[in-house]
């Protein structure tokens, strides 16, 4: 691996890490006059990290189903447009199965309602 390759991967994972590493507080308790536990504001963080997920992988489904349908339209070569098609359709695969987990939670959770009470 050359010094150019390592100081590249250096520089990618770096931020990461100091992402992954710093700490961050979640304050739970008066917050404006509203009292919130500690599962509230776990739930309300869940919901907002997956609805982001959810449009993240939305646009690059988009993004990349563009460049495997400009990859197959341009391409003379069969093998590379069979393997375009192919791209496209695990992109989209990918896609539905994201996106359907939080289909599948937001369809059960309500049925599940009142079921973690004991007795």
């Amino acid at each position: 691996m050359s010094k150019l390759s390592k100081a590249y991967v250096t520089l990618m994972i770096l931020p990461i890490l100091m992402m992954v590493l710093a700490g961050t507080a979640i304050a739970t308790g008066d917050a404006g006059g509203v009292t919130e536990d500690m599962w509230t504001v776990a739930n309300r963080i869940i919901v907002d990290v997956y609805n982001q997920i959810a449009a993240i992988s939305t646009v690059l489904a988009g993004l990349m189903s563009a460049v495997a349908v400009i990859g197959a339209k341009l391409s003379n070569n069969q093998h590379k447009v069979d393997q375009a098609w192919d791209w496209l359709k695990r992109i989209w695969v990918a896609w539905v199965i994201i996106n359907g987990i939080g289909a599948f939670i937001a369809y059960v959770r309500p049925m599940l309602a009142g079921l973690n009470t004991i007795g």
